[in-house]
Parts: C-alpha cells; structure tokens; sequence
C-alpha cells in the first residue's frame, strides 16, 4: 500500500463513498448505489464482529483499489489508527484484497499478522453482484483487545459469520427499513438472537434488562420470542411487532414496543439466512424510553409555544379592532390617520403570530407573511386599487425572532412608498427579497415620485421611516433609501440571518 503524508490522508477522510466511486472506477449507479447501502448498514458487522472495516472498490484498471469507505468498531479497540479513505493498492497477488478480488472467495490470513506491533486477524470479503465483483469488505480485528471469550462474544462472533456470510452471497444488507442513526438499537444496547422456529438462543443482558422493564419476569432464552410479545403487550398494539417476527420474508424491519409506565422498546429484526434459507433471526433492542418522554415533552413544549402565538394573535387582532373603532369616533384628520397607521403595525405583527401558531419550528415561510401584507397594503392605499404591490423572489425561511421586526419593516416600506410615492396616479411597488451569503437582503422599490432634493435619511421627521431604522438597526442590519438619476426610488434593507450578539433584542 502507498505511503501517503499525513495530511493527505486527513483530507482523504473526509471523502465520501460515492466521491471515491465516481472519481476512480467504472461502476454504475446501480452498483455505486448498492455499496453506499452496503456502507449504511455494515456498522452492525463491524459491532459484531469487534473489527475495523474497509471497502475497496476496483479501479478503472483493476490492478488498483480505492479505500472508499472505513468504519471503526464501537464495541472493541480498533486495528487500524490511520484512516485510509481514498489511499489506494497497487496490484499485490499475496494482499488478500487482490486474492478475494481474483478468487472471488472469502480470504483469510492464516495467522495473526502485525501491525503497528499489533497481533491483527484481516478477512476479505468480495461482493460480487451479477457475476461481477464491484467492491472488497476488508476487517481488521486487533487481537490483543479482544474481550476474554464468553457467552456473549461466542454469540456476537456467531452472528458476525452468519452476517459475513450472507454479505458473500448477495444477501446482505437486505431490503427494508433503513437503519436511524439516532433511534435505531446498535449492538451495545442489546441483542436477541432466535432460530428459525422463533425461539431465543440467546439474549444478551442488556437486552434482558430491557424486556424486564417492560415486565417480564422470567428469561428469555428457550422462549418463544411472538410469545413473550404477546404476554407483554396488549393485543391491538401487538399486530405491528408479531408480523415482522412471525414472516419469513427477508426483510429487515424496524417496530416499537410500547408497554405500561410509558416504557418503549426500540427493536430492529433482521432475518438470518444460510444456503438453506431462512436460519434464524437477529433482534437489536434498545429501551427508548427516555427519548420518548423527551419526545413529548418536546410535542407539549411546542403545542405549548403554538398556543401562546395564537393567544397573542387574538390579543393583537382585539387591541386592532379597538384602534379602528377609535379612529372612526375622532375628528382630527391627523389623528384619525395616526391611528389607522398604529392598527396596521399592530395587524402585521399580529400575522407573524398567526403563521407562528400554525407551522412554529424556530423559522417561518416568510413569503406568505410578506404576499399577505403587501395585500394589505394594497388594498389600503387611498388611491384604491389604482397601486399594485407585488413580490418577485423569495424570502425562504426567516428566523423566528426576525420575522416580526422585518414584518414592520416591509409594511412602512411599502405604505411609504404607496403615499408619498403616488398622490393621485397609478404606479407599481416592487418588493425583491434575495439571499446574499449569510444577509437577507430586500428592495422595496417604486416608480413613483422621487425623493425632495436634499433629502437626509438621519433629518426626516417621519415616524415609520424611524421605526424602520431602529428595527434594522435591532436586527444588526443596514438601511438606505435613495432615488439615483433616471431610476426608480429604492428602499434596501441588510439583515444578517443570524445578528450579531450585540443587536439581538431582550
């Protein structure tokens, strides 16, 4: 094997399988596709197996291979320190991925063989699909680590061979559900194995602790593994896990367990097979219970956060009603314009917390915010329907505690524009969001009026262009408003998507 510098392999590391197969062989996507599944799953090989894992894939010229995935054990020390993603062999007739290459056969050393000083047994598999090999699964076990032989290491040593087995004849990873890395039972968290009548040869102890806290009161090998489901759980939850444990078919599956005291088990089944057929099946368990109560403890917090949204949209929505019922009892002109304007700024951040309280997940949609506002912009300007309001582009999602303060924003900038921009005439008020790196930015432009010659930003004594100012300047972000020569007036705001810690409000 070459010899590479160290920060070639580290860079090395960080290619994937696919990367490595479509920049070194011929493969095509059907087989690329079956290695990256191969990859998926074999993490329960290497688990089983107390083994490192490499899958070299054949070059172009199949003199060479391609390291294009590795994979550590987490239940033994590991045999190889170096990662060795896309490190490569040349053509060598005595290194065993060549021989199982050539021989399409299984490859094994015929004793430990050192390496770094270290006692390593190494087996080669080849996966060939369609009479043609695409890959070789080499495992490295460190012998010296190797936990003193019991019960359990006989039988996860066990379940390996079976597993490498049915790797060598296509039969393995097979079809069903994928594993979830975050929720799918691994090796450690307990293991079952059953023949093929369905009766447990034998289960590991933390499997055992967890059927216990479902309530089991006895053991579970020699038992029928349907008939302690069926004793342990009610009979209509029971139908999900008793088909996949009953079937013959060779698919994997994923089902849970839920038993009283809001105790749940995670199991994963994976029908074994040998040249026969059907030999058995392996059971990963995992007690789930505690991510389960995280899990509705999440639900409860965020049904907790939708309602407290919908509650402040009611109150908004009442606090607007009133505005509008005092403006149409006050005379004043002024005033009576004073609070039309508060009742719109007031109906705006009412909307962001109405869209909160139906699809709250820490960021909103912000395009149907904006559509409806400039609606109501529209529909408001006291030109009637003579100004027309429209979006082109997209805000994508908005963080949560930026969409209320950039709702206000985009509602003065578009009443600004619709009544200073145009007394009396027809016109158009053009809102273009665009995603810049880590800014949102957003032009509100119109080609109306042009701004009064002389006009300073800093000197203006208008209350929604301050309003403006001070909420982009919350939000850590820049604000311009200018009319250049022989072009509409533009409005643009700079909002960073994550404002920095000195601009985030209380």
């Amino acid at each position: 094997m070459r010899a590479r510098p160290v920060l070639m392999t580290t860079l090395c590391s960080m290619l994937t399988t696919a990367q490595v197969i479509a920049a070194h062989t011929d493969l095509d996507a059907e087989e690329s596709a079956q290695l990256e599944r191969l990859v998926d799953e074999w993490g329960l090989l290497a688990d089983l197996s107390f083994s490192d894992l490499i899958l070299w894939v054949p070059d172009v010229d199949d003199n060479v291979f391609w390291a294009a995935a590795q994979l550590r054990p987490n239940t033994g020390p590991t045999a190889l320190e170096d990662d060795v993603v896309g490190d490569d062999i040349f053509y060598d007739p005595e290194h065993l991925v060549t021989e199982a290459y050539l021989s399409r056969e299984i490859s094994r050393t015929s004793g430990n063989k050192l390496n770094a000083g270290i006692p390593v047994d190494v087996v080669a598999i080849p996966i060939v699909r369609s009479g043609r090999c695409i890959g070789v699964v080499e495992m490295h076990t460190n012998r010296m680590g190797v936990r003193a032989p019991g019960a359990l290491e006989d039988s996860y040593l066990d379940a390996a061979n079976k597993i490498v087995d049915m790797m060598f004849r296509g039969e393995y990873p097979m079809a069903g559900a994928p594993t979830v890395p975050w929720l799918s039972p691994r090796v450690g968290d307990g293991m079952i194995y059953a023949d093929r009548r369905g009766f447990v040869t034998f289960a590991s102890p933390n499997a055992l602790s967890a059927f216990r806290h479902l309530g089991l009161s006895g053991d579970l090998e020699g038992e029928s593994l349907t008939a302690v489901v069926r004793e342990l759980i009610p009979g209509h939850n029971r139908a999900p896990v008793e088909r996949p444990l009953l079937q013959r078919k060779l698919v994997a599956h994923e089902v849970d367990l839920e038993g009283e005291g809001e105790i749940s088990l995670r199991l994963r089944i994976l029908p074994i097979t040998d040249e026969k057929g059907p030999a058995g099946q392996l059971v990963l368990v995992r007690d789930v219970s505690e991510l389960r109560e995280r899990e509705r403890q999440l639900v409860t917090k965020d049904a907790t956060i939708r309602e407290i949204h919908h509650r402040v949209k009611n109150n908004l929505q009442t606090v607007a009603a009133l505005l509008r019922l005092q403006s149409r009892r006050i005379q004043s002109p002024p005033a009576k314009e004073a609070l039309q304007d508060a009742m719109k700024r007031v109906q705006s951040i009412a909307l962001v917390h109405e869209i909160l309280s139906q699809q709250f997940d820490g960021a909103v949609a912000f395009d149907e915010i904006a559509d409806r506002l400039m609606g109501m912009v529209a529909e408001a300007a006291v030109v009637g329907n003579s100004v027309t309001v429209k979006r082109e582009g997209s805000f994508g999602r908005v963080p949560a505690e930026v969409a209320t303060n950039l709702s206000l924003v985009l509602t003065e900038l578009c009443q600004n524009a619709v009544e200073h921009g145009f007394p009396g005439r027809r016109g158009q008020v053009l809102v273009e969001p665009v995603r810049e790196g880590s800014e949102l930015v957003v032009e509100v432009s119109n080609d109306g009026l042009p701004l009064p010659l002389g006009f300073d930003l800093n000197k203006t004594d208008s209350l929604g262009l301050s309003i403006v100012v001070t909420l982009v300047h919350d939000m850590g972000g820049s604000f311009t408003l200018a009319t250049p020569p022989g072009r509409w007036t533009v409005a643009t705001v700079r909002i960073p998507l994550a404002p920095p810690e000195g601009h985030r409000r209380g």
